[in-house]
């Protein structure tokens, strides 16, 4: 054997030893990910002080009642598209949702106005797993975890304002 013939089959052992070790491993993980958009099934959220949640939207009924600016309660059915769903799964994906802990409150009951502090119920359902996660606005704990639940809450909040401006059309 040549020089080069020596180091294409070392590089092409090591090469292909890596890759089908890799296709092995990542083959399993991907194929037992809980979290796929073909099991979807529903998403909820609920929001308002801890004492009167009443903003609450789930997708398998498209029940949807809401507080407006005028403090008056509406209620209506909303129905989100396929597009609309496969966005909120994948802003779930790309926030780390699935990595959430499911409690992020903050029981502090020495502050003021403590009961006055938004709450926020999020779930996810699929057929095999159902993820659900309680946010206070004022929850105190690391930063990037913080502002994933608040960019998680925006692009919701988006999609059902989009949706209804669509239904109104």
């Amino acid at each position: 054997m040549t020089d080069k013939s020596k180091k294409t089959f070392l590089l092409t052992t090591i090469l292909g030893s890596f890759l089908l070790y890799s296709l092995i491993y990542y083959a399993h993980v991907f194929k037992n990910a809980p979290y796929k958009f073909k099991e979807f099934k529903s998403f909820s959220i609920k929001y308002g002080t801890k004492d009167s949640m009443v903003n609450y939207y789930n997708s398998a009924t498209g029940e949807y009642t809401y507080l407006n600016k005028n403090d008056s309660l509406i209620k209506k059915h909303l129905y989100l598209n396929t597009s609309e769903l496969d966005s909120l799964h994948k802003e779930a994906s790309l926030f780390g949702f699935w990595d959430f802990p499911d409690n992020e409150l903050n029981d502090d009951t020495t502050k003021p106005n403590h009961n006055n502090v938004p709450r926020y119920v999020i779930q996810f359902n699929y057929l095999r797993k159902s993820k659900t996660v309680q946010f206070d606005a004022n929850y105190s704990g690391p930063a990037k975890l913080v502002d994933a639940n608040r960019g998680l809450i925006t692009k919701i909040t988006d999609i059902l304002s989009a949706a209804e401006e669509r239904q109104k059309e």
